[in-house]
């Protein structure tokens, strides 16, 4: 068995100690499903660090390594939260740019630099001012975070902010085009 926190857009978050393998879809229903009207977006199945899977995959997930490896994320700590198709992907990885980049200790250059220039990068496109460039200048920045410092944060920040770019690239071209969130009711949107 593993224990799991399930948090995010759930009607009952809570911690659920479950088989090892369990699908994801079950272990979202165990937490009580999704508020009703709402659709699932996305998943980030292992904690912050956790690279995000997708609606469509989290269908086909299984909380374990190896089919979690296979989908390009990882089981991490267990802490799943649950993204509903109320939050914009901008906002979200806004946040977590801004905790490893408060989080870095600063002493390796790529984490120190590249927490700070994701953190700055994303909070310039949440606010509207970013440029199309921008969004592949965070994919070169997170690419050039990884596997070049003595501890894991640098990969920590690194791989959610791939993932959420590589995923959900049409909600970052959408704020940068339009200066506000794609998703209607979110903290942007109104702008």
């Amino acid at each position: 068995t593993k224990l799991f926190s399930v948090s995010g857009n759930v009607q009952k978050p809570g911690n659920f100690e479950v088989p090892l393998g369990i699908p994801l879809m079950d272990l979202i229903q165990l937490a009580g499903g999704l508020k009703p009207g709402r659709k699932l977006k996305a998943v980030i199945p292992g904690g912050s660090s956790a690279p995000v899977l997708t609606a469509e995959e989290c269908e086909r997930a299984t909380m374990d390594y190896e089919k979690l490896a296979e989908l390009k994320s990882m089981l991490g700590s267990g802490a799943v939260i649950v993204i509903d198709d109320s939050n914009c992907m901008v906002d979200l990885l806004d946040t977590i740019m801004h905790f490893y980049h408060h989080e870095s200790c600063g002493q390796c250059t790529p984490c120190r630099e590249g927490t700070g220039w994701l953190n700055k990068i994303v909070h310039s496109i949440r606010k509207g001012d970013g440029r199309l460039q921008d969004i592949d200048l965070i994919t070169k920045v997170s690419e050039h975070m990884m596997g070049r410092t003595i501890c894991a944060l640098s990969d920590a920040a690194a791989m959610p902010a791939l993932s959420f770019v590589s995923k959900f690239r049409d909600e970052f071209e959408f704020f940068v085009r339009e200066g506000r969130s794609k998703v209607r009711g979110s903290l942007h949107a109104q702008m």
